[in-house]
């Protein structure tokens, strides 16, 4: 199925939302953005006017672009749809979605329903895995079905609709903020909104670099077969599997009711969310906001397999590790407990006379079984771990691990949840992640002259 897949994205591709949400916020915004538009070209002689419309359409712009899919999203999840088992789906549908474990309390448990970094193609079950020799291929030493070298490297198409609604929505910001200055009689206050737009404009700036700089890596780096993996900067693909080690139990913030099983690397974060009313001169309002009280991260070492065999994964030391979505969410009304409740609202009361209204708790990780790409240094086992792990050396794999602490020539170290495919299937191009904010920063600059 992957064969019938054009996995070049071209100049352009017409990508649309296929999820429900997606559909309706498209019609949403785009309703938005349209009705902007009009109220702006019908008050072309009231600047107050074309402005709040301008502002209406930006609005709309931007969440269009938010809601468009990437290049080979859509066509991804289809093929994850007839490829996977049917009764895999509906497994983990039914461990899937919101479930009430104590309507008094308002706690509830939420696992997303979809998740974009999880197989495309089918993966080995741990009914195959090699439990006495962790290191040895699987079968006949073949490719998962999802390695790079079977189904080859996506690449972004150059524009999307997201590109579009982007460039439309830095634009009309630019010409909305020109004409609003033209209203401000005071100079320090256009430098002001100037300075602000520009800030804004640099800092997506950076953003969208620094990712398309790690877009080009995962683009031109050669991903290798562990089996004949040489030592040093190398680009790997396969599957989570346990070390001699073990697997995590990952305890949340300390309750035993929250908890994940069989994991190799977590971050949890507790959040409060805070809310408190404002008295100003046209009323009173209520502001609301998240504030992250605590947060925790971890891991240990695992196998990574790719079919030809598997190799050591220090995944603890990784500079970047990026789980992609939260894999679990428990919410609730009130704290662990009656102390920790008062607390919490006594300090949030003494600082700025907010008062705790929910409460979050947020898991991400890797477990069992889950997809990786990593860029990382292959090194050699010391004699004295080759020993605690009882090897002969027969396996050129087994004697050597990987580390993620440090970055190579034209290499950063990283590890991402999902393989190749899915990680650079919802990626934007190079001229998408750029394009939007330089014209936004560029055109602060240009304003200048109103200045």
């Amino acid at each position: 199925m992957i064969e019938t897949l054009n996995l070049h994205g071209g100049f352009f591709k017409f990508s649309t939302p296929y999820r429900w949400y997606g559909i309706l916020g498209y019609a949403l915004f785009g309703i938005m953005a349209l009705v902007g538009l009009v109220m702006s070209l019908t008050n072309l002689g009231n600047s107050d006017d074309i402005v709040a419309g301008m502002a209406i359409s930006i609005l709309g712009l931007t969440g269009l672009a938010i809601t468009t899919p990437s290049s080979h999203q859509k066509d991804l999840y289809n093929l994850r749809q007839q490829a996977i088992d049917p009764e895999v789906l509906e497994a983990k549908a039914k461990e899937s979605g919101l479930s009430i474990d104590n309507w008094f309390l308002k706690q509830t448990t939420y696992v997303p329903t979809n998740d974009p970094s999880d197989w495309v193609l089918p993966a080995p079950g741990p009914a195959v895995w090699n439990k006495l020799d962790i290191y040895k291929q699987d079968g006949d030493g073949s490719p998962i079905a999802e390695h790079p070298v079977k189904v080859g490297t996506p690449v972004p198409a150059t524009f999307t609709l997201f590109g579009i609604f982007g460039i439309l929505a830095s634009l009309f910001t630019v010409i909305a903020v020109g004409i609003a200055l033209t209203e401000v009689v005071d100079s320090g206050s256009r430098l002001v909104i100037i300075g602000i737009m520009a800030i804004i404009g640099l800092i997506l700036l950076i953003i969208g670099w620094l990712k398309s700089k790690m877009l080009t890596q995962m683009l031109d780096l050669q991903t290798s077969v562990i089996r004949s993996v040489p030592l040093g900067y190398n680009e790997l693909v396969g599957q989570v599997r346990p070390s001699y080690e073990g697997v995590l139990r990952v305890v949340v913030d300390g309750n035993q009711n929250m908890y994940m099983e069989n994991m190799v690397g977590f971050r949890w974060t507790y959040e409060q969310e805070q809310k408190r009313t404002v008295t100003t001169k046209d009323g009173s309002r209520t502001e609301t906001r998240w504030v992250t009280v605590r947060e925790d991260s971890g891991g240990c070492p695992f196998i990574l397999h790719d079919g030809t065999g598997g190799i050591r994964v220090n995944g603890e030391n990784f500079k970047r590790s990026d789980y992609g979505d939260f894999i679990k969410r428990w919410d609730s009304a009130f704290a662990k407990s009656l102390g920790q409740q008062f607390f919490s609202q006594l300090v949030a009361g003494f600082v700025g006379g907010w008062r705790v209204t929910d409460h979050r708790w947020t898991l991400y990780g890797l477990k069992m079984g889950n997809p990786v790409y990593l860029v990382g240094q292959v090194k050699s086992k010391s004699n004295a771990m080759i020993a605690e792990e009882g090897l002969d050396g027969t396996l050129q794999n087994s004697i050597i691990e990987v580390f993620g602490n440090e970055d190579g020539p034209g290499a950063k170290s990283t590890l991402k949840r999902g393989t190749e495919l899915t990680n650079l299937g919802r990626s934007r191009s190079k001229a998408e992640m750029i394009l939007p904010a330089m014209i936004l920063f560029l055109g602060a600059i240009s304003l200048l002259v109103l200045a």
